[in-house]
């Protein structure tokens, strides 16, 4: 008996020291070492990608977000600032699509292409895009009718950020051409050159164009 308590006792104790030890190396020790390297040569990816502004946290150049006003409309939706470059709609939330970038949750609405739901939306949001913009419907990309597949998509097409250039640039009293070049010079390219398409980060982009506003 006292030999079964010995040797239960032994077990029981080189299983704490095998749990302690473990939790000191997978709890304690790689923690910080992955830590260390991700901050060391990957300072800015392990922060969160942060763009500031002023010296201020804006946001990440990897999550979308919006640029609305204080005020909304009928159905109680934020309006858009015609002072900044707008996003792509966003289905991140509710199943929806457009909840303007509130994240509660990251992912597409999970709506058929044949959905009588997601074809109205896409024909609201072509004719609110076109009005908001003074443009015919049929110039409005398909980037700026539906969301990306996880809802904080931050980049827009070249061709949804050339269409907003000029409205953005009568709401801001600056000549169409600066804001047409701010456009181009923050055009991104394809990743190794070959893939993804050419894009705009949005955040970044109004940044920049606070930057011209103010001279």
């Amino acid at each position: 008996m006292n030999n079964s308590v010995r040797s239960t006792a032994r077990l029981v104790w080189a299983g704490l020291r095998a749990m302690l030890v473990l939790t000191l190396v997978t709890g304690v020790i790689y923690p910080l070492v992955v830590t260390g390297i991700a901050q060391a040569a990957f300072h800015d990816k392990a922060n969160g990608s942060e763009v500031k502004a002023d010296g201020k946290s804006v946001g990440s150049e990897l999550l979308g977000q919006s640029f609305d006003l204080d005020k909304k409309d009928k159905d109680g939706n934020p309006l858009p600032d015609p002072r900044f470059f707008q996003p792509r709609p966003s289905a991140a939330g509710p199943n929806t699509e457009n909840t303007q970038y509130k994240l509660v949750v990251s992912g597409a609405s999970n709506l058929a292409a044949d959905s009588k739901v997601l074809l109205d939306s896409v024909k609201q949001r072509r004719a609110q895009v076109a009005e908001f913009n003074k443009v015919a419907q049929s110039s409005v990309p398909v980037d700026a009718l539906t969301s990306s597949g996880s809802g904080v998509d931050p980049d827009i097409s070249p061709a949804y950020a050339r269409l907003q250039a000029k409205r953005v640039a009568e709401a801001n009293h600056l000549p169409a051409d600066k804001v047409e070049q701010l456009v181009e010079d923050h055009i991104d390219g394809r990743q190794l050159g070959f893939m993804g398409d050419p894009h705009v980060n949005v955040l970044k982009l109004n940044i920049a164009l606070r930057e011209l506003a103010r001279g």
